[in-house]
């Protein structure tokens, strides 16, 4: 399916809004990955330019950072905490830049973008940060 990211026709007082040419192909989106934990799924798309993305559907890994510097390690995923996107991708265990996940080291903030670059990354939260 396909999901238009172009202005609306309508203004926000309701009034229509004239436009001066139709649909174009670069205002198209796609739907969400909405990553979740389980054995590890890959999409690879094309985006434009002709240039690759991978969607990760779903992992059960994640490269984790303990000490900013250092070399990042896989680590497993247990579950997903929280997630400031959405309350429903908490319920859901719906991996997002941002979100809060349990690996099996500890607590860790996701810093990469899963539906996009194909992995997640993490860094481990300290308990002084809260």
């Amino acid at each position: 399916m396909v999901v238009f990211q172009g202005k609306s026709r309508r203004k926000p007082t309701g009034g229509r809004r004239l436009h001066h040419h139709k649909k174009r192909k670069f205002l198209l989106g796609r739907e969400s990955a909405d990553t979740r934990i389980g054995e590890r799924r890959l999409r690879k798309i094309r985006a434009r330019g002709a240039s690759r993305k991978l969607r990760l559907l779903m992992t059960d890994t994640a490269n984790l950072v303990e000490n900013p510097g250092e070399k990042g390690k896989p680590v497993r995923i247990l579950t997903v905490k929280e997630n400031p996107a959405s309350r429903d991708f908490t319920r859901r265990n719906v991996i997002t830049k941002g979100a809060i996940i349990d690996t099996e080291a500890g607590p860790a903030r996701v810093t990469s973008r899963p539906g996009q670059d194909g992995l997640v990354n993490a860094v481990k939260i300290r308990e002084d940060q809260g």
